[in-house]
């Protein structure tokens, strides 16, 4: 359930995060936040707890293929861009929009636990934003189908030739759940570890392309980009990646060009 808040973007409140939050190891199995069951509790409790997590996965799934049937009628093209936080996820969606947006009518839904912040950026490009929120009771760490299908409520679809999913800053559960997005992009600093997509393995395995943002730091630190490159495509050989720099642009042109053939073609 959503709150709608009456701010400049269309904004949403989750109401649903009361309930314990299981986190997701990629393999299907889960670890759960409640100290009464999980890992450390009663084995019958851990499978119950599983069994309900494939459950909510499987619904999600359901309304995610709902959500995919929606926008293939309506023909919009869907991007579900995903990080860690301070990637530069929304500096890379200000320029893409700068530079997208003359030739196509794009809309965004920006995840947040809190704030506002991202989508008052996004919202000075001419694209209609929807903000939402997973504050309450703690927060979700991630966007799931069923909150995608009650924000495109507030687009007219009919006038949206791509839209983008900013996903919550999270390199872990966001890659479990299924949108009904075409392609789902994640974002890679050279600020972080070479060694993130062997760490977070899931999240680089499920996405069609990686941007590895930042490039512009590297004189100033002790950073192997071959290294990072590699271990990208050690965990996803087919994957697309892009070394760029939000700051500079460099780069941006392959991305741009791939990201718009895709969305055209």
């Amino acid at each position: 359930m959503y709150e709608f808040m009456n701010t400049d973007q269309k904004q949403y409140h989750h109401k649903e995060s009361n309930k314990p939050h299981a986190h997701h190891t990629g393999g299907g199995d889960t670890v759960s936040q409640d100290k009464g069951t999980g890992l450390l509790g009663d084995a019958n409790a851990k499978t119950k707890e599983i069994k309900i997590l494939r459950k909510v996965l499987d619904v999600n799934d359901e309304i995610a293929r709902q959500n995919r049937k929606i926008f293939a009628e309506k023909g919009v093209f869907v991007i579900n861009v995903m990080s860690s936080p301070g990637s530069g996820k929304t500096t890379i969606l200000e320029k893409t929009l700068a530079h997208i947006s003359p030739s196509a009518r794009c809309a965004v839904i920006v995840g947040d636990i809190c704030t506002s912040n991202d989508a008052d950026r996004l919202s000075g490009f001419g694209a209609p934003v929807v903000q939402v929120n997973t504050d309450a009771f703690g927060g979700d760490c991630h966007l799931a189908a069923h909150v995608i299908k009650t924000a495109v409520d507030n687009f007219d679809l009919d006038q949206i030739d791509l839209l983008i999913i900013e996903n919550l800053g999270n390199l872990v559960c966001p890659a479990e759940f299924d949108m009904g997005e075409h392609l789902k992009i994640v974002v890679l600093s050279v600020t972080e570890g070479e060694d993130k997509p062997l760490k977070y393995p899931l999240m680089f395995r499920v996405c069609h392309a990686a941007l590895l943002n930042k490039i512009d730091l590297l004189p100033h630190l002790d950073y192997d980009r071959k290294a990072a490159v590699q271990n990208i495509r050690k965990v996803n050989p087919k994957i697309k990646v892009f070394e760029i720099s939000s700051k500079t642009e460099e780069g941006f042109d392959s991305w741009i060009k791939w990201l718009t053939q895709r969305y055209q073609g």
